[in-house]
């Protein structure tokens, strides 16, 4: 199997590295060394915290990552998803998306941290794509230079949630549009599912798909071993259950989820989508399932590029000193 982990973690830096000179925030230009003088220890800090917690607890790590897409797709990285509701401020938590999203309280940790280290200087939403790619990292997955600068929004938007975010069901036309609207094109939404290498999903997501009532013919095929294997797991534990994106290696960041998408044993409707209706998606399928370092350069520049995703114009910005709440002035 060819390894998208630590082969040739250089390479993807160097291609990153070329677009360190995006925005963020719509406001300030980031770049890797912007803490360099202000909070020397950022870097160490989020390892650190980060290595701890996924040795304790591995499902952290895809928790954290997954925390990340879901505040780069509403109203860019702004740390909105970590804010709790309030009397004056709703929550994104409470979309129904993101009812299942964990991982709150290893961002929390880093962030006290580095509040210790370096009060009032480090953004919430800086931290999320930090502990983002040190997640990837440590379950041998890529590494690359992680463009910093970015601030805390002082708002959530709970329907721009429940509107933006991809879904479990959706085909690759509906998946395609949905990278589109943040300027992420078929290679990055390609490489970005391979998020999918890790992580579990419920049984309410796939339950449709294996019973064979979620969409017909082409990217619609289930392996029939496959589907009657999860079909147990539904009934056994019902809509709580779950099963792993990734049968071969659950938590091993690498490129066995395409290898499933080719065997037609894609856990969702939303990940086989990617393969079986011809053209330039399955093609990239295919070459991420054959090149698992293809795959790992790839990541990390999409990563990048998601990473770069600007909060609205004219959005009130703060660097929060509770990643939970706004600031009070």
């Amino acid at each position: 199997m060819a390894s998208s982990s630590k082969s040739s973690p250089w390479l993807a830096l160097l291609i990153v590295c070329a677009l360190l000179a995006c925005t963020a925030n719509g406001y300030d230009p980031l770049s890797a060394g912007y803490y360099d003088r202000s909070c020397p220890s950022v870097q160490h800090v989020v390892r650190s915290v980060m290595e701890w917690n996924i040795a304790a607890k591995p499902s952290m790590a895809p928790a954290v990552l997954r925390l990340f897409f879901h505040d780069c797709f509403v109203n860019g990285c702004d740390a909105s998803v970590l804010l709790d509701r309030a009397s004056d401020l709703e929550s994104d938590k409470d979309a129904e998306v993101n009812e299942s999203l964990t991982g709150f309280d290893v961002i929390d940790e880093i962030k006290s941290h580095l509040e210790r280290a370096c009060p009032g200087t480090v953004s919430c939403a800086d931290v999320l794509a930090l502990a983002s790619r040190d997640a990837v990292a440590l379950l041998g997955g890529p590494a690359w230079a992680v463009p910093l600068g970015r601030k805390d929004s002082r708002a959530a938007n709970k329907s721009a949630a429940e509107a933006y975010l991809p879904g479990p069901h959706d085909n690759v036309t509906t998946l395609i549009k949905a990278f589109e609207v943040h300027s992420l094109d078929e290679r990055d939404m390609v490489a970005l599912s391979g998020a999918h290498t890790v992580g579990k999903a419920h049984c309410h997501h796939y339950r449709a798909r294996v019973y064979g009532y979620d969409g017909e013919g082409g990217a619609g095929e289930i392996d029939p071993a496959f589907a009657e294997m999860l079909r147990g797991t539904c009934g056994a534990g019902g809509d709580d259950a779950e099963a792993p994106f990734d049968e071969q290696s659950p938590m091993r960041f690498d490129n066995a989820y395409y290898k499933d998408l080719v065997a037609r044993r894609g856990l969702l409707t939303s990940d086989q989508a990617l393969y079986g209706c011809g053209g330039p998606v399955d093609r990239l399928v295919e070459m991420y399932s054959e090149d698992g370092e293809a795959f790992a350069r790839d990541f990390a520049i999409a990563m990048v590029k998601m990473g770069n995703i600007p909060p609205p114009a004219g959005m009130s910005l703060e660097v929060r000193l509770d990643c939970k709440r706004i600031n009070n002035y």
